[in-house]
């Protein structure tokens, strides 16, 4: 099977010439303890028998620098697509996101929460950041959107009702409560397919609730995959936000993903990865 991993991070090991400078100050607890070169990524897709990846920069790490993800896609360019974080708040975002594209990124990033920024941040939607959305949607730049669904949902349906031609893939679903509830968050979440530019990138932080909800998974996958389709749906790993190796994380996707049909999976592995992000090209 085809297989892209959508969503992982790299950290090189030479701070001199990658220094740190993590937003909010402090760097994650994986970023410190258990950092993935861009080599150790290159091997572990390789045990994997993932084909090609999309290095999602480390925010907890670099912040705004994306100059690790963006060498390393010049280094393995049958490997690798580059997606950086990105400050759509700055009075020039709209021409710094051309010259960011044209520069070599597949697409943006906007870390809006997470382990090092606790707070939900509502400013992706603020008025200031419509250029950058504006832009986003004219150029048909993918924008992946780091932030948890709830009180912020509705600044996202703003944005994806204002700007409806721009794509934007929510990173590990927006962090649903499946423990919970499968059946409620699935409906939840399948509610915000009328939606056509939003996307779902399906993480270990979802896929781990699912396997341990047991045959209660189908709860949550059935509403979402036919509300979406499995074509706006996309795997990535998060390793090494993820302890597990990439052999296991893709064992971990197979497994809970095998209620769904052989064509739906295609898709969610690879099919919508080679769709948002047109620089993986086409399986020959």
């Amino acid at each position: 099977m085809d297989i892209i991993d959508t969503h992982c991070h790299i950290i090189s090991a030479d701070l001199a010439a990658y220094p740190r400078a993590p937003i909010g100050g402090k760097q994650s607890d994986w970023a410190t303890s258990r950092p993935v070169t861009a080599a150790d990524m290159v091997a572990g897709m390789d045990e994997a028998g993932i084909r090609q990846a999309v290095l999602v920069q480390a925010t907890t790490a670099y912040g705004y620098d994306n100059s690790y993800v963006l060498d390393s896609r010049g280094h393995w360019p049958d490997r690798f697509v580059a997606v950086g974080t990105f400050d759509p708040l700055r009075p020039d975002a709209g021409a710094r996101l051309l010259e960011s594209v044209g520069g070599g990124l597949a697409g943006v990033r906007l870390f809006t929460s997470g382990s090092t920024v606790p707070t939900q941040g509502e400013w992706f939607a603020a008025p200031e950041t419509h250029d950058f959305w504006r832009t986003a949607e004219e150029a048909g730049v993918t924008v992946c959107l780091q932030m948890r669904l709830g009180p912020a949902t509705k600044h996202l349906l703003a944005v994806l009702e204002q700007f409806p031609g721009v794509t934007v893939l929510l990173d590990h679903l927006g962090y649903p409560d499946i423990a919970a509830s499968p059946g409620r968050a699935g409906e939840e979440l399948a509610d915000l397919a009328k939606n056509p530019g939003l996307r779902l990138k399906l993480t270990h932080r979802n896929l781990e609730r699912l396997r341990d909800a047991g045959e209660r998974s189908v709860e949550f996958l059935q509403p979402v995959v036919e509300a979406f389709g499995a074509d706006r749906i996309a795997w990535g790993s998060n390793l090494p936000a993820a302890e597990q190796s990439l052999p296991e994380l893709v064992e971990l996707a197979r497994t809970v993903l095998a209620v769904l049909p052989e064509r739906a999976r295609a898709d969610i592995f690879a099919g919508t990865a080679r769709r948002l992000y047109p620089g993986l090209g086409v399986v020959r």
